[in-house]
């Protein structure tokens, strides 16, 4: 039987020395239960999972690059005559139900554009552990506050109507939308208190001042954005957000207000990794979010308060 000796000490931040005492404890624990079974011949029980929402393996940067993660999935058309308050769309779900209750996302797209725009996501996200739904707007034109509605009434089938609500946790929501879509999630975090994340991906609106936001919400700006450049929409996005809410601006090197159209590497991770991290609680995935990435090849711009309180 190993022995443990005392506490590991860090010249890191508190949270992190925190973080490393709480799991000495626990293997203190494990151990001491492991010599009581030993000497009274009584099982020990098992320990609580420490976050009972953590779903799939622990991750590594590889991981959360990837294309595909650790959960096979399938797909459901929900048609749009089917539907009241948004256009109908896909839903990308974890085929197993063995892990228990997902939690989900709503993705909207941006101005005349449909999900087909923004369906790469999809699978992406679904395949990392939650049920995920790529809509369709009710006119192509929709403004963002009407596609602010329209998220949560998507996430409102999706948890209530949908052939896949009994995989869902509804506690566990967050809204994704490009462009016009992510003035869309800004406006259903205001509304929506209740989400656990957003992201605007090359997001565009006319309301500069988001104060009363209380979803830990992470903006993603493009550099090389013409139709809703970073100056004038994602910067002033993220500083009108409140200074204590969980907050974080990626800007996109050399992207264009169209790069959420296709595969992305960089938008993939960071939007799944603050996902895990604020939907799932999971803050395995902390590690690529704090200390705030540096610039790079693909970054040209991070922002955010770390370490993360949410």
């Amino acid at each position: 039987m190993s022995v443990l000796t005392s506490p590991p000490t860090s010249s890191g931040s508190g949270e992190t020395v925190s973080r490393r005492r709480r799991g000495w404890r626990a293997k203190a624990a494990g151990v001491v239960l492991a010599a009581l079974a030993l000497t009274t011949g009584v099982a020990a029980p098992a320990p609580a999972a420490a976050n009972p929402y953590e779903r799939g393996p622990d991750p590594t940067n590889s991981s959360i690059e990837a294309s595909r993660g650790s959960f096979a999935t399938s797909t459901a058309t929900v048609s749009r005559v089917a539907v009241s308050g948004f256009g109908g769309g896909t839903i990308y779900y974890p085929t197993s139900t063995t892990a228990g209750t997902f939690g989900a996302i709503s993705i909207a797209p941006g101005f005349t554009a449909l999900q087909s725009s923004i369906s790469w996501l999809g699978p992406r996200l679904a395949s990392q552990g939650f049920v995920v739904f790529t809509i369709d707007t009710l006119t192509t034109s929709d403004q963002p506050d009407s596609r602010g509605r329209q998220l949560l009434a998507s996430l409102d089938y999706l948890t209530q109507q949908s052939s896949v609500r009994s995989r869902i946790d509804s506690s566990r929501l967050g809204v994704v939308g490009h462009s016009m879509g992510g003035g869309g999630t800004l406006e259903a975090a205001r509304s929506r208190p209740s989400l656990q994340a957003a992201i605007p991906l090359t997001g565009w609106n006319l309301t500069k001042s988001w104060s009363t936001v209380r979803v830990p919400t992470l903006v993603v700006g493009a550099q090389s954005d013409t139709v809703a450049p970073v100056a004038s929409h994602s910067i002033p996005f993220y500083t009108s957000l409140p200074s204590s809410l969980d907050k974080a601006y990626l800007e996109l090197r050399g992207a264009s207000h169209f790069a959420p159209n296709s595969s992305n590497t960089t938008i993939a991770k960071y939007t799944l990794s603050w996902l895990k991290r604020f939907i799932d609680n999971d803050t395995r995935y902390e590690q690529f979010l704090c200390p705030i990435p540096s610039t790079s090849l693909s970054i040209s711009d991070y922002r955010g308060n770390c370490p993360h309180s949410g």
